[in-house]
């Protein structure tokens, strides 16, 4: 079996939370700049995040996005700029 082929579930996750998370930078850069500066993203992208944690648990299974830390990371790699907000 070719062994690119195999879709590791871990590894779909944490594609999924990355792109998931980078969608909210394309659509709200300007938002994301003002949060960062403001020391307010958390609050400013409350409603996007809730949104999009709903699609990845939706996808990847409750019990794989609470246990690993993909979606976390991402936020506070992505969002965050390398920030630990999240």
């Amino acid at each position: 079996m070719n062994p690119f082929l195999v879709q590791d579930p871990k590894q779909k996750a944490r594609r999924l939370a990355r792109a998931l998370i980078s969608d909210m930078l394309v659509y709200h850069p300007e938002k994301r700049q003002q949060g960062i500066r403001d020391g307010t993203l958390p609050q400013l992208f409350k409603d996007e995040i809730e949104k999009s944690w709903q699609e990845y648990v939706e996808q990847v299974g409750k019990e794989l996005a609470e246990s690993t830390p993909f979606w976390t990371e991402g936020l506070n790699e992505i969002l965050a700029g390398g920030n630990k907000l999240f």
